[in-house]
């Protein structure tokens, strides 16, 4: 049985090729339906952000380590040929792949350090592959150990103080290119948790005009009551570029909500008033081509790195404790792992040292003590000494399984299993 990861983000893939990967929730829950129709025995859970898409797997299959038929199989539902995307991906095994998980879901891989929103999409992500029946024994210990060791992390270290969110980020840079953001009108696209947290970051920086454009008024309408800012109807959303001198593009979408040539005219009558526009979602709610229009700056998720760089390079020491942590965590969910998989041979070794005191059992009840009244006091008591036997036996295998490996502790169970199917064997014998 192995674990295995296979997936990209920001590091390993620009923005371009994480939006043609990416899976909103309905595509999510479809892909695990398929896998778990497909492979019945194995376990998956899908994890996609605006920075990652990452495929959890547990399976005892043949060539998942390497990833190719993992690497057809999302080819073939996203429509792509496995070479568009292949050198982008990476791929974990074992404690490696537990590793991972631990440092995403700790904020230690994200783009912005420490940044509180992932813990909230890993949840997500266990939540949707438990209702869809795909994450199993093995899934359901490691995305806990993985939430333990996130709050293990956040409360030794400092790193969610400071910008901890791309939201948080966006404004940080707003700020940079603006020098008096109070002054500044910022227009905010989508009303989701993303949105909310971009309307908090400029309400806490003092900007004074916010106002929330969202498909659904009634959520945006919620969202400006509670916050104290306005909010306008999706049809109100190019007018109000010709008003605002910031825009934070996080609406879900499939396709750019404006591409260039749509973008020109409002480019042209804003005369030449500088907008910046920060998209920070995936995908992407502007063509990238609007840029390249006169006066028109906009930036990705993939240009706040730069800014999110700061909060990494001072926190170095943190970084370190952080590791060190997860690392334990790994240790620990490693072991239980390993010891996991001699289940089958413990339930082999309880069966033949049950069926040894069965034997002296019915041997001792025989002649004047077939009837005999103690049967209630003494087959349980049996029962405890074997079962304190085993306890014995289970912890030294244990313990083997940790120092020297599974195969040597297997080999051990098994010995002991084959002796005690010999004394069984020759009791029958003698008997006859």
């Amino acid at each position: 049985m192995k674990i295995v990861v296979i997936g990209l983000n920001h590091k390993s893939a620009p923005i371009q090729i994480r939006e043609r990967l990416s899976f909103n929730k309905t595509q999510a829950t479809e892909l695990l339906d398929l896998l778990r129709q497909q492979y019945p025995e194995a376990e998956f859970a899908m994890l996609s952000t605006c920075n990652r898409v990452e495929l959890y797997t547990v399976s005892d299959l043949d060539g998942w380590t390497e990833g190719n038929e993992l690497i057809d199989f999302l080819a073939q539902i996203k429509s792509f040929t496995p070479e568009e995307f292949k050198e982008h991906l990476y791929i974990h095994v074992g404690p490696a792949a537990v590793q991972h998980l631990l440092t995403v879901t700790s904020g230690l891989d994200s783009l912005v350090l420490g940044e509180s929103q992932i813990i909230g999409q890993v949840k997500d992500c266990y939540t949707m592959a438990c209702e869809n029946h795909t994450a199993g024994k093995v899934l359901n210990r490691l995305f806990h150990t993985a939430f333990s060791c996130s709050k293990e992390v956040h409360t030794s270290t400092a790193i969610s103080e400071g910008r901890v969110s791309v939201a948080g980020v966006a404004i940080e840079l707003a700020m940079q290119l603006f020098s008096d953001i109070k002054q500044a009108r910022a227009l905010v696209v989508g009303a989701g948790q993303m949105g909310e947290l971009l309307v908090k970051h400029l309400r806490h920086v003092g900007c004074k005009s916010i106002t929330i454009v969202n498909r659904s008024l009634c959520k945006a309408q919620s969202m400006a009551a509670q916050h104290g800012v306005q909010a306008l109807p999706w049809e109100a959303l190019k007018d109000q570029f010709m008003e605002v001198d910031i825009v934070v593009g996080a609406a879900s979408v499939e396709q750019p909500l404006f591409d260039k040539p749509a973008f020109k005219p409002i480019a042209k009558a804003r005369r030449h008033r500088t907008l910046l526009i920060i998209d920070i979602s995936v995908p992407r709610n502007f063509d990238p081509a609007i840029g390249q229009l006169q006066n028109m700056y906009l930036f990705s998720v993939d240009d706040l790195s730069s800014v999110a760089q700061q909060n990494i390079e001072a926190r170095e020491s943190d970084i370190a404790t952080g590791l060190t942590v997860v690392q334990e965590n790994v240790r620990e969910f490693m072991e239980w792992f390993d010891v996991r998989d001699l289940g089958p041979q413990i339930g082999q070794l309880k069966a033949a040292l049950t069926q040894i005191s069965q034997r002296e059992l019915d041997r001792f009840y025989v002649g004047v003590r077939e009837d005999a009244s103690c049967r209630n006091v003494l087959n349980p008591m049996v029962n405890r000494v074997v079962n304190k036997i085993l306890f014995c036996f289970i912890k030294y295998i244990n313990a083997t399984a940790k120092e020297k490996g599974i195969a040597e502790a297997k080999d051990i169970v098994n010995q002991i299993v084959t002796q005690a199917g010999q004394i069984t064997a020759d009791d029958r014998q003698g008997a006859q």
